[in-house]
């Protein structure tokens, strides 16, 4: 994404509901991609990939416009 279409982003803590078989299929691929260390340890933050797989996801998919119709959160309260 290019500077000027850039969006002013922040970082938000929440807690969200996902199915087990994407938890456990992002942290398998974040292990892969990673690899373990000598000691068989991997040494990455799966929380933190994660969390940026679903940010991806919700910029790509453009949640900035489901957030905006009303309908989608009308009866979550």
């Amino acid at each position: 994404m290019t500077e000027s279409k850039q969006k002013e982003r922040i970082d938000v803590h929440v807690n969200i509901e996902i199915t087990v078989a994407a938890l456990k299929t992002i942290v398998e691929n974040a292990k892969r991609i990673t690899g373990c260390d000598e000691k068989g340890v991997y040494r990455i933050d799966t929380a933190d990939i994660l969390s940026k797989t679903i940010s991806r996801f919700l910029l790509e998919n453009d949640f900035e416009n489901y957030a905006k119709d009303i309908e989608n959160i009308k009866d979550l309260k």
